[in-house]
């Protein structure tokens, strides 16, 4: 069998689940942010050291901004959800056959800038409550 060198975001769903067990797609998606964050440096230097040591501390979380386009009909059923504490998971490739993210949160949605010649987008931002795990399709 031939070793994938690299895969597609062809395919990557957004979905949400009030109760983590029923999933429906929140709306079809352009692109997703990054699925973590580095760790804060927690200085451990001593004046015995020529240069500044450090441990890893707490992992960082932004803001995780998805970007879609807008309909009224999109808009209307994420903003639906919004402020409501859920379930989320990114499906990656057909049916999450590269992997599943998953991690609890809220979301809000708002209607982006506009430009001449552009398309209507609009951002899902979920702020994410616990670590995002990522796993093979069960």
């Amino acid at each position: 069998m031939a070793v994938k060198k690299a895969l597609s975001t062809m395919g990557t769903i957004l979905e949400f689940s009030s109760d983590g067990t029923s999933w429906a797609k929140l709306c079809t998606i352009k692109s997703y942010p990054a699925l973590g964050g580095s760790p804060e440096q927690i200085e451990t230097t001593d004046l015995e050291d020529d240069t500044q040591t450090f441990v890893p501390g707490v992992q960082t979380m932004e803001a995780m901004e998805f970007l879609a386009n807008y309909t009224l009909e999109a808009y209307t059923a994420v903003n639906a959800k919004a402020g409501t504490p859920g379930e989320y998971r990114l499906s990656m490739g057909t049916d999450g056959e590269d992997g599943i993210a998953s991690w609890s949160g809220q979301h809000t949605v708002f209607i982006n800038e506009g430009e001449v010649n552009g398309v209507r987008e609009m951002t899902i931002s979920v702020s994410p409550s616990t670590r995002i795990t990522v796993a093979a399709k069960i």
